[in-house]
């Protein structure tokens, strides 16, 4: 036989290896408005892999699917299709807060039944549920035992090589700049060994979800995974010459992924799918497809608030989290300061960190067990009269438990350390997870650390607490089930710009992290920096505007909002005025327009007051935006605040030039807001 005919002979063998097997029964399902498929199959000595087209146009192509169980063979192949069944929901619920009040959850959903050929076969389901905005998937096996899964082999076949930002598949941290790239440039590794992160593992070239792709033909994809519980959290491994990426589970000790007990179902895994990027943004994909609301009202202890905070004093070195240094931050007489500015200017929250004793020994030690007592406060701090002072002026304090990433030992102390917030009327905690994983071995995004976070959850549900998680693990939608799991950091937030040895993050950061990070939940990024140029106390000063940073409150979702800066940094200044009227809980939110690592313009409208608010920012180059006010309700006549950049801002100019206009407007007007280099503007439309 001749080179040729080997040739030849290889092709036909590679082609039909690519090919459903013709004895297979295959199955289909589409989104309820007929746009989007998925076609399962089976391919290649009886592989389970799947398909996904938009408009009949394959965007996924053949993909395939299985688990990698300890002591027994590879789940994903030798299988045949037993049954498969297909099934419609539409529902309509309320969020108890959120981006909007109502939310659609419209879904059609394909079951299929795989079994294994030959003696004692296993089985092994695969469940899809197609919305018109993306579509969600998961593994359930059935059983009354317990099993140890060491990898997840879930395939992403891309049919292109589309721009993507992404960031590292960091095991321990989210907190990386954005990289824009093309998806055969991707170089996670290249990303190891940051100067900024004391806590961060990168094995091998793969992404941290969301990552989010824009294709050459202009359709927006991003790859996240919902309801994540008692199982490792996700990165994705990249192939850049396949164009593909395969699941990696984020490990734990002794190369253990994740243990199981049967019956078991994996989170779903989540690709959002939209022609515009704005569409990204308004999906409530992610939040759908959790389980419903199990705690009821829970208004009772947690509405949306703004909030100050004994933070920043620390992050810029004019103070100090631990009492020995001798300028430590979180004293009784600070606190009432600071309460006394929040409440004179309507914010209703107070976040105190470096209250309770521990800090001298937190941060670069190796033996950080039993450093943190989260029930006893530094001399200098009376914990009961901070509270009560706060009471008298309408000011709730916020609570934080930092970890130092030693969670066993917040393990013991949880539901004390809890009981005496619910004793006091505390129902808020920041908690933090500083610092590599005690014990070694384990990772901020493994199944154990997953597990304990949603203790977290739990203890705070019980004793009518909210819970807000930095260094956690990413969001996944919980926050529907749970809806005392509010706000998490899980990015690169603002303390980067002052201490990075980068000079900060980047002009472009907040016009990406929207169409990123933001998709996976709300963020607390805490916006409110007013002195942008940060000396005497660091020599960074920060990278965009007054303007953008007003903005973020309507850009970046929190139900929970920072105004980060120190009061003597802000005083009277009359942006403030824009940070009092902004709402925190939405009926509404619109992307009016916006390009991923561009600009974003969102308009979001406040429940009860039906007040809306307007938020635009850039990247590094300056442009006009224009605003079409068609979503004002008709008839109605509001007063438009307009707190835009001045004639000298930019990023490379004046970074706090700020100019306010206001106006009359109505139904059908439209704003032309100028946007410097690194700028933006920030709107308040006030119902007459």
């Amino acid at each position: 036989m001749n080179r040729f005919h080997l040739y030849f002979l290889a092709g036909i063998i590679l082609l039909s290896a690519c090919q459903p097997s013709p004895n297979a029964p295959s199955t289909s399902v589409s989104s309820p408005d007929g746009k989007l498929s998925v076609d399962m199959m089976l391919v290649d000595n009886g592989k389970p892999a799947y398909l996904v087209k938009k408009n009949g146009a394959i965007l996924i192509d053949t993909s395939t699917l299985g688990l990698d169980i300890a002591g027994q063979p590879f789940l994903g192949e030798n299988m045949t299709i037993s049954s498969a069944s297909s099934s419609e929901f539409s529902e309509t619920w309320e969020m108890p807060w959120g981006e909007q009040r109502m939310v659609n959850n419209t879904y059609h959903q394909l079951s299929v039944d795989f079994q294994e050929k030959g003696e004692n076969p296993r089985s092994m389901t695969l469940v899809f549920r197609v919305y018109n905005d993306g579509l969600g998937f998961r593994y359930e096996l059935p059983g009354t035992d317990s099993i140890t899964i060491m990898d997840e082999r879930t395939q992403f076949a891309l049919t292109s090589d589309p721009m993507v930002w992404w960031i590292p598949g960091d095991w321990d941290s989210y907190e990386h700049l954005y990289n824009s790239t093309r998806f055969s440039a991707i170089d996670a590794l290249s990303k190891a060994n940051h100067p900024n992160l004391i806590a961060s593992y990168i094995p091998q070239n793969a992404v941290n979800t969301p990552v989010t792709m824009k294709t050459d033909d202009g359709v927006y994809l991003s790859f996240h995974e919902a309801a994540l519980l008692d199982y490792p959290g996700i990165t994705l491994k990249v192939d850049p010459a396949a164009l593909s990426m395969e699941t990696e589970l984020v490990g734990g000790l002794n190369d253990v992924k994740a243990k199981v007990g049967l019956p078991f179902h994996s989170p779903w895994r989540s690709i959002h799918i939209a022609d515009r990027a704005g569409d990204l943004i308004e999906s409530n994909l992610t939040v759908n497809l959790n389980e419903p609301n199990k705690l009821g009202d829970i208004s009772d202890y947690f509405t949306p608030i703004k909030y100050m905070g004994i933070w920043w004093h620390m992050h810029l070195n004019k103070n100090s989290w631990d009492y020995a240094s001798g300028k430590h931050g979180a004293t009784t007489a600070e606190a009432k300061r600071m309460i006394d500015y929040a409440s004179a200017n309507g914010i209703e929250g107070l976040l105190v960190e470096g209250w309770n004793t521990g800090w001298e020994h937190w941060i670069g030690f190796d033996d950080r067990e039993g450093v943190f007592d989260f029930v006893t406060p530094y001399p200098d701090y009376d914990l009961e009269e901070v509270v009560s002072y706060g009471k008298e002026h309408n000011v709730q304090i916020i609570m934080h438990h930092e970890t130092s990433a030693a969670p066993r030992t917040y393990d013991q102390q949880m539901d004390t350390a809890y009981a005496l917030m619910e004793k006091l009327g505390i129902h808020a905690v920041k908690t933090g997870y500083v610092g590599p994983i005690i014990p070694k071995g384990e990772h901020h995004h493994g199944q154990w650390m997953v597990q304990h976070y949603h203790r977290a959850e739990l203890a705070g549900a019980a004793h009518k607490v909210a819970v807000n998680a930095h260094e956690p693990i990413a969001a996944t939608g919980l926050r529907r089930t749970w809806p005392n799991i509010i706000a998490r950091e899980g990015l690169r937030g603002q303390e980067f710009n002052t201490w990075s040895v980068e000079g900060g993050n980047s002009t472009e950061h907040l016009t990406i992290v929207p169409f990123t990070r933001m998709l996976s939940g709300p963020i607390d990024y805490t916006p409110g920096i007013f002195k942008r140029d940060l000396r005497p106390y660091r020599d960074n000063e920060l990278n965009t505007t007054l303007g953008h940073e007003l903005a973020l409150y309507v850009v970046i979702y929190s139900p929970v909002q920072m105004i980060a800066d120190l009061p003597e940094h802000i005083g009277d200044h009359p942006g403030m005025q824009f940070i009092r009227d902004v709402g925190v809980d939405w009926e509404q939110s619109k992307v009016l327009d916006g390009e991923v690592g561009d600009f974003l313009v969102m308009a979001r409208e406040e429940r009860d007051s039906h007040n809306w608010f307007v938020g635009a920012v850039t990247d590094e180059n300056a442009r006009e935006v224009s605003v079409s006010l068609d979503f004002l309700p008709e008839g109605k006549t509001f007063t438009a605040n307009l707190y835009l950049d001045g004639p000298d801002a930019g990023y490379k100019g004046n970074l706090t030039d700020l100019v306010i206009e206001t106006r009359e407007v109505k139904k059908g007007d439209v704003l032309t807001l100028p946007l410097a280099e690194g700028g933006g503007a920030a709107v308040s439309l006030l119902a007459k």
